[in-house]
């Protein structure tokens, strides 16, 4: 039997209270019951070794194994924040929506994430994958996810493959399972940006190795991690503080409002009738902008128009026209609010350009953090 321990960071919880918890810590008289600090990585390698009957006589001065059927354990010490890849496959967890993520292991990622960003100078976590490849998978044009990831996996140490939809025998009918599957044996983690989330679950469903999206018509997790790392970066402590999303009620609005409410942020999206989120995850819900503006730390804004939109184009100006932030809506949330944007931006639609690359625009923060959060996120996935 082949174990596969977690390492010293645990991506799944916090691990003494898990343990704890779940009662499968062992205490000697003389220990606390506090929490644990930590724990090693190991491998364990398990075989049955068969023993004699221990009720069995023996002769004067003779030495016999005693006892029942036992196992015996191989215990193999790790290194640090090395797991191996078998261990990898064992323990694999998805990044699909952020609904994998707990409230702690957000804040430890934003932590890692700002970490990161000071030290990349320094080239802190420049070993953190070495050895590893990672499929980064693209069925759609990319500029910052592209580059973010490429250059955030080459920081780490490690190997990223850009492979276009086209490259891959999936064009020509190979299944999603059995793609993954294949390039499972292949590399050590897969990034993909699709246009179908149900592509991307069932690519997670058949891979053996840890699979991260990118971006899909119903998620944007990682644009999400980088909007939360800037906001907290610009504004403090998370927790409290109120976002309004203006604009069509999509992606990157669901995905603000997964990972919002495990930040404790106050998420309020307004968007037009047949625009809106689905209600959920403690957003709140209107029609009017400026109420949802109102007393806002952040105002944020995505493209009205997405790629697969183009057949509505005209539709979907004319009827989110009255949901451009501009300098008025901006005037409704606080004085020191920040604007957000998650780009490609088109001034004078979603946003016009004097608060684009006004003052209090945040936008290229906000890009320049995909790098440092995707790269927070892969150590989690891979590191530990």
């Amino acid at each position: 039997m082949g174990f596969g321990a977690a390492c010293r960071r645990q991506w799944l919880g916090e691990p003494g209270r898990t343990l704890l918890q779940q009662r499968h810590v062992p205490f000697s008289g003389g220990e606390g019951r506090g929490e644990l600090v930590n724990q090693l990585a190991i491998d364990l390698r398990v075989c049955l070794v068969s023993l004699l009957d221990s009720q069995q006589s023996r002769a004067p001065g003779e030495k016999r194994r005693v006892g029942r059927e036992v196992a015996t354990v191989e215990e193999v010490p790790a290194d640090g924040r090395e797991l191996h890849r078998r261990s990898i496959r064992c323990l694999k967890v998805d990044f699909l929506t952020g609904e994998e993520l707990g409230a702690f292991q957000l804040g430890k990622l934003l932590d890692r994430a700002a970490e990161l960003k000071a030290g990349r100078g320094e080239g802190l976590g420049a070993g953190s994958l070495a050895g590893r490849s990672i499929a980064l998978v693209f069925e759609k044009p990319s500029t910052r996810t592209r580059i973010s990831f490429d250059v955030g996996v080459a920081e780490l140490g490690g190997h990223p493959l850009v492979l276009r939809g086209d490259e891959l025998q999936l064009s020509r009918g190979e299944s999603i399972g059995d793609t993954a599957r294949v390039i499972s044996r292949y590399v050590d983690a897969i990034v993909i940006r699709s246009g179908s989330h149900e592509t991307v679950a069932e690519l997670a469903a058949s891979a053996e190795v840890p699979v991260v999206n990118a971006l899909t018509p119903l998620h944007h997790p990682c644009q999400a991690l980088a909007d939360l790392l800037t906001l907290r970066e610009r504004r403090g402590d998370l927790n409290g503080q109120r976002l309004a999303y203006v604009g069509d009620g999509n992606n990157m609005a669901r995905s603000l409002t997964i990972l919002g409410e495990l930040a404790g942020i106050e998420v309020v999206v307004a968007a037009p009738s047949g625009y809106q989120l689905e209600e959920g995850h403690g957003a709140k819900l209107t029609a009017d902008p400026r109420d949802a503006a109102a007393g806002a730390d952040a105002l944020y804004t995505d493209v009205w128009v997405s790629m697969g939109d183009e057949d509505e184009a005209a539709q979907r100006r004319a009827d989110l026209a009255p949901f451009q932030i501009d300098a008025d809506l901006l005037a409704a949330a606080k004085d020191d609010a920040i604007v957000l944007h998650c780009l490609p931006a088109h001034p004078g639609e979603e946003i016009s350009a004097e608060v684009l690359y006004g003052e209090r625009s945040a936008v290229w923060d906000q890009a320049e953090n995909r790098l440092h959060a995707q790269k927070a996120l892969l150590e989690m996935l891979l590191a530990g």
